[in-house]
């Protein structure tokens, strides 16, 4: 066996872009889509570049992998939940970020409550349930316009940050 003194992720020719956009920061949120009683037909992805567009009605605007199981689960729903992270959930913002083994798949690391947008992280301290208002293609993501539903908003003591490729307290 070999230990590495670097991240087993890391990408060995780093993209000036993203390294970039990680030196804005942003707060972690997870956005979650499906239907069922399970995690058989769900899918999530932690995402950092997100935009709140206040007016009537409120939007979201989120940046997601166009290959991801999310982009495609959204397409299809056409409704998603926005769950934003604490620190606490770190370890499940890498578990849906694929950059940390969850065996069983990341849906089994935290309780999920069934929601008619789809599954909703349980603990969660905010949250917008959102309809799909449109899907494009920006860049190498797939930019999801927002309409909010519904919004919960309540204290938070640590939020989870993601900055420079690292998560961060306020």
């Amino acid at each position: 066996m070999t230990i590495h003194s670097t991240h087993p992720f890391a990408d060995p020719d780093p993209d000036p872009v993203r390294r970039w956009r990680g030196r804005l920061g942003g707060a972690v949120s997870l956005w979650t889509a499906g239907e069922g009683d399970g995690p058989a037909g769900w899918a999530g992805l932690t995402v950092s570049s997100v935009l709140v567009a206040a007016g009537e009605p409120t939007r979201v605007i989120g940046l997601v992998d166009p290959d991801s199981d999310l982009a495609e689960t959204v397409e299809e729903t056409g409704r998603a939940v926005v769950s934003l992270l604490s620190w606490e959930h770190r370890d499940l913002a890498e578990a849906f970020a694929g950059q940390a083994p969850a065996p069983g798949g990341p849906f089994r690391l935290a309780t999920f409550e069934r929601t008619p947008y789809g599954p909703g992280l349980v603990g969660a301290t905010s949250r917008a349930l959102v309809s799909v208002e449109t899907s494009a293609e920006v860049g190498w993501s797939r930019q999801l316009t927002c309409i909010v539903d519904d919004l919960v908003v309540l204290d938070e003591d640590l939020a989870l940050l993601h900055r420079r490729g690292r998560y961060a307290k306020p």
